[in-house]
């Protein structure tokens, strides 16, 4: 009689779904961030400069209550956090590729979408508690605005940060072989989206020139869509505007985003 011996099962890895590794590489992503609130709390100081300082002196300019400028531009200022929040990140993206740890996520069973998306989720967690904190310093200072069209204006901001966080992803992995090129690009592009979006001053009475560069910026339409919302105007087309100017960044940044993560 022949003994027979059964081969072991060959066990391969699972393949998370979409979610669950987007929320895994989320998690993963902010252990350091909460072991480090220090940085957060550090960039929270600039904007909170502009709102303290930037805020009366706009209302003194234009001869308002401070209340009634901070209805314009706080919107402005939440924006400014998500600008230079997400902007940076892919500086982030290179500290990993050049320690390796990158290369390694790289090898697991995550898709890549979810590498991407969850590491941009990550760096608007932290610009959303900025923004929280923000908001209720304003709040203190007289700042009112509609409930229902500030939460509606968070969320907006976070499809947006994903977009921007997912651009400066694939500017980050471009220029990994030179940092100082990252740098350069980034300084040289968020200072014009700054200025050219309408965050600090109206742009009605500026050049013709100036007024047709802010209507392709896409940071312009997402300002005027988070006025609109603190205000109350749910469906205005500032907010139709500011949706489709926010869909087409995050489509956009995603798609060249995960270019180049599978390159």
């Amino acid at each position: 009689m022949t003994a027979t011996h059964d081969t072991p099962p060959t066990l391969t890895p699972r393949r998370p779904g979409l979610v669950e590794a987007t929320w895994t590489i989320m998690l993963r992503e902010l252990r350091p961030v909460l072991h480090d609130p220090f940085s957060v709390t550090f960039n929270l100081v600039q904007p909170l400069t502009f709102l303290l300082l930037f805020g009366p002196l706009l209302a003194g300019t234009v001869g308002v209550p401070l209340a009634e400028s901070l209805t314009w531009f706080v919107p402005g200022v939440l924006g400014m956090i998500v600008l230079f929040g997400v902007g940076m990140t892919g500086s982030n993206l290179q500290f990993e590729i050049h320690a390796g740890s990158h290369e390694r996520t790289l090898v697991t069973p995550v898709p890549r979408s979810a590498l991407l998306v969850g590491r941009a989720l990550k760096e608007f967690a932290p610009v959303l508690a900025q923004s929280a904190v923000l908001l209720v310093v304003a709040v203190l200072l007289g700042y009112r605005a509609d409930v229902v069209g500030t939460l509606l204006g968070l969320v907006l901001l976070g499809l947006f940060a994903v977009g921007l966080a997912s651009l400066s992803y694939a500017l980050g992995v471009a220029t990994a072989s030179t940092e100082w090129m990252f740098w350069a690009i980034q300084q040289t592009m968020i200072f014009p989206l700054l200025l050219l979006s309408g965050m600090l001053l109206p742009l009605e009475d500026g050049p013709r020139w100036m007024q047709g560069a802010a209507a392709v910026n896409p940071l312009t339409h997402l300002i005027d869509a988070e006025r609109a919302l603190a205000a109350g105007d749910l469906l205005s087309r500032d907010v139709a505007t500011g949706v489709v100017a926010t869909v087409l960044t995050l489509v956009v940044g995603l798609g060249i985003g995960l270019r180049a993560m599978r390159a």
